[in-house]
């Protein structure tokens, strides 16, 4: 480990319902959810407003709504949080090369590289800089750790929640964790931590204290002796800036169980289009095709398929999909299906039998003068979701506060405007649109965050 705090893990607060609230000024200091709000959904993430409640990410949505009825739902805007993202993650790279993020509002970065630190003083002014950065950037606050590993940086940020920073001394890691739970420690989830605690162990400290040995005993080799080191203080990983990519995939949950035999394979030959275009984006091929099913009793199976190359083909994906479909029974009914790659790789082995099918099925078309069949349009209710931007032709921009019984109700304000007022509209209105998000921060800092 190191002898100067200069990891440095950065967690943005809240972050989806953090842009939410700094892009509509009606909603600062309330509760806000945001997540699926179909009636399977479930909460990606709240303010700290309606934490206050009960409410947390992964709970269902329902009973978020039980617990904090008069709160802001949501649906996410993901093309906005990426936005966003990519500014922070920017200023992240300002500081070093080395920047290795754990998803869109998450990162560890190694200051020494940057040469943006070198002891606790200047980690510490580099900590200050970035969290003023941020805030001027994107007019949203993330907390930051300082220390010696990233373990203890991650947790350091933990502690500095909600916008704040701690940085832990080198030297003083063991008296930090000692009286800690657990559960603090990464990798100890529900299970683990429930069956230390039935042995008697419910800190940090007394997980040291049972010794390398008896926590091999009680959790497996593998899981025991990363407890043992990590109870000690210790951890050696370095901070990678390129995360490889395992696999790609797709998945959709239904808010009513599918039964139809036909509509599960058109189902799954759909998210193996949605899958590839993902492969493609990415400038990748893969050889091994999953298929996940969950069954109306939540039990979960995966089957898998490898190819004798890598393919980014969607009839070859689309192909493979449904022969893995049918080993599988869904009569009971299906409550999600996905779609997946792995094995990936930057090249491709065509697969001509399912090129030449494919150019078989387009000259067909041609000769018929058939199209394919296009995906129903989205229901101009289903449209207009909570949360989305509009635009009407005399109002201006606004978002969607609800809709129903053929009205929608949007809320006409901006990220830099006062509260906004609200109007009522019929779902038909040719003068209301779907708009794009506006920048959360007004002028040249602000560039950059509209999707």
């Amino acid at each position: 480990m190191r002898t100067a705090p200069t990891i440095l893990h950065l967690d943005m607060d809240a972050f989806f319902a953090s842009v939410e609230q700094a892009s509509k000024p009606s909603l600062r200091g309330k509760a806000v959810v945001v997540g699926g709000l179909g009636p399977r959904g479930v909460v990606a993430t709240c303010s700290y407003e309606a934490r206050v409640f009960g409410v947390h990410s992964a709970m269902p949505m329902a009973q978020a709504r039980r617990l904090a009825p008069n709160a802001a739902y949501l649906v996410p805007r993901f093309a906005l949080y990426r936005a966003v993202s990519e500014q922070v993650m920017a200023l992240l790279r300002a500081l070093s090369p080395l920047v290795e993020p754990l998803s869109l509002d998450e990162a560890f970065v190694d200051l020494e590289a940057g040469e943006a630190a070198w002891d606790a003083g200047s980690a510490r002014l580099s900590g200050v800089k970035l969290r003023a950065d941020i805030r001027a950037v994107t007019g949203l606050t993330g907390s930051v750790g300082l220390a010696a590993s990233k373990m203890l940086a991650k947790i350091a940020s933990e502690q500095a929640k909600p916008d704040g920073l701690v940085l832990i001394e080198p030297g003083t890691e063991r008296a930090l964790l000692g009286p800690m739970s657990v559960r603090t420690l990464p990798g100890v989830g529900p299970a683990t931590g429930d069956h230390l605690r039935r042995a008697g162990i419910h800190t940090v400290e007394e997980l040291a204290e049972a010794g390398e040995d008896e926590l091999v005993r009680l959790v497996g080799k593998a899981h025991g002796h990363a407890l043992y080191a990590m109870a000690l203080a210790r951890d050696e990983r370095s901070v990678v800036a390129e995360r490889e990519t395992k696999s790609v995939s797709v998945e959709d949950t239904y808010d009513v169980d599918i039964h139809d035999r036909v509509r599960v394979g058109l189902e799954v030959q759909r998210l193996a289009d949605r899958c590839v275009r993902r492969l493609r984006g990415a400038g990748l091929s893969g050889r091994t095709i999953q298929l996940k099913v969950r069954r109306y009793d939540f039990s979960t199976l995966t089957r898998s398929e490898t190819l004798r190359g890598p393919t980014d083909d969607p009839v070859v994906v689309r192909e493979a999909a449904l022969r893995l479909l049918e080993a599988v029974d869904t009569t009971g009914g299906v409550r999600l299906l996905g779609v997946g790659v792995s094995g990936l790789a930057d090249f491709t082995q065509e697969d001509l039998f399912a090129q030449a099918a494919e150019e078989a099925e387009q000259a067909a078309e041609e000769e018929s003068g058939e199209e394919r069949p296009k995906e129903a349009e989205e229901p101009q209710e289903r449209r207009w979701a909570p949360g989305r931007d509009v635009h009407h032709a005399e109002h201006g921009h606004g978002w969607v506060q609800g809709s129903g019984l053929g009205r929608v109700t949007v809320r006409f304000e901006t990220p830099t405007s006062e509260v906004g007022r609200v109007r009522t509209f019929r779902v038909e209105d040719p003068a209301l649109s779907v708009a794009e998000p506006l920048p959360l921060v007004r002028g040249p800092a602000g560039r950059g965050a509209r999707s």
